[in-house]
């Protein structure tokens, strides 16, 4: 089996006269949890819907597991999109129901467990959830799958600080340490205990490809200090 999950060469994607992904070459491998850092508007979102084929590229090749994002991918994969895309009218339970039915690999039993220790009610209808709430109900969705990827977009953008951490629990604890987590964000010191690799992303380009263990090493920095210091926050 190849080692890597994802891999892209040349990746671009533009806009018009904006270029979104500028020519992306890296490679991610199985087994590790990567944080793909950059501010906002630096391409993030845009490579994760490239990886989830919701855009095509303009340009480059990416793979999945040796599969171009499609049908076969998309089996591996599971994502969690910046924006919610859940129906408001809809219960927890109903929407549990329906990722069973769609997804062979959706393990309800794990998202019981998880709706449990965040203390939600499977009859509650999201129209009645804060923001916060509803994507945390969204992202137990995505982690109950059995995915060799997880692709997840700001996943702690619309929790409270004081929940942060309980979420990245809720993700360390009900994955398979043999898949692959590429969580997106800006908010780098609320995430940085639980990374493995990091790729900073600026105007669309790798600007840094390394592991946590790496940057320590060579840096003397944090991941969040060298973060600050290549972007100048």
């Amino acid at each position: 089996m190849n080692s890597a999950i994802l891999e892209c060469n040349n990746l671009t994607k533009k806009f018009g006269a904006i270029t979104a992904v500028d020519g992306v070459t890296l490679t991610i491998p199985r087994g590790s949890i990567v944080g793909l850092l950059g501010s906002n508007a630096s391409g993030k979102s845009t490579f994760l819907k490239l990886c989830n084929r919701l855009l095509t590229p303009s340009g480059g090749k990416i793979s999945i597991a040796g599969y171009e994002p499609g049908v076969e991918s998309k089996k591996l994969v599971s994502y969690l999109p910046e924006k919610s895309y859940l129906n408001d009218w809809m219960k927890v339970s109903d929407i549990i129901g329906f990722f069973a039915d769609f997804y062979p690999d959706f393990n309800k039993e794990k998202a019981g467990i998880m709706l449990r220790k965040l203390d939600l009610n499977p009859q509650s209808r999201l129209k009645t959830m804060s923001r916060g709430t509803r994507e945390k109900v969204q992202l137990i969705l995505v982690m109950s799958r059995e995915a060799q990827l997880y692709l997840l977009d700001e996943p702690i953008g619309g929790v409270d600080p004081a929940a942060r951490d309980y979420i990245l629990d809720i993700i360390l604890d009900h994955y398979d340490p043999a898949a692959t987590i590429v969580l997106s964000t800006h908010l780098i010191a609320d995430i940085e205990r639980i990374l493995e690799q990091v790729i900073f992303i600026r105007e669309g380009q790798v600007v840094l490809n390394k592991s946590v263990d790496e940057i320590r090493e060579e840096s003397g920095k944090s991941v969040d200090a060298l973060f600050r210091e290549v972007f100048r926050c």
